[in-house]
């Protein structure tokens, strides 16, 4: 497995049109668990390590739930690979898109 989205139901739904498993949180426990088994954090219910993916996306506002787990696993430096994308209703409050981010590191707009 490639790819794997934990987000609302309709991206994940839109993310199964093309291929790409996914299960929706709607809450942080939901996602909680969601995040352990993709990554194999605990001891319950996790993937086998050749059944991980090599990238993890998640919803802003499910990032936003994980905050902490998210960093400390990033901070790790493992596979799958963390990306955000923004929910349906746009992105967060405070969360800046890609291009900005880009836009403010290299000084240049795109």
């Amino acid at each position: 497995m490639e790819y794997f989205v934990i987000a609302q139901r309709e991206l994940v739904l839109g993310f199964k049109l093309v291929g790409v498993d996914g299960c929706t949180a709607l809450n942080r426990n939901e996602a909680l668990n969601a995040f352990n088994r993709v990554t194999g954090v605990g001891d319950r219910n996790f993937l086998p390590v050749a059944e991980r993916p090599r990238v993890l996306i998640l919803s802003e506002d499910v990032s936003a739930m994980l905050e902490e787990e998210v960093l400390a696993w990033q901070k790790g430096g493992q596979f799958p690979l963390i990306v955000e994308i923004p929910p349906l209703n746009g992105h967060l409050e405070g969360k800046k898109s890609l291009t900005d981010a880009i836009r403010q590191a290299v000084g240049v707009a795109i």
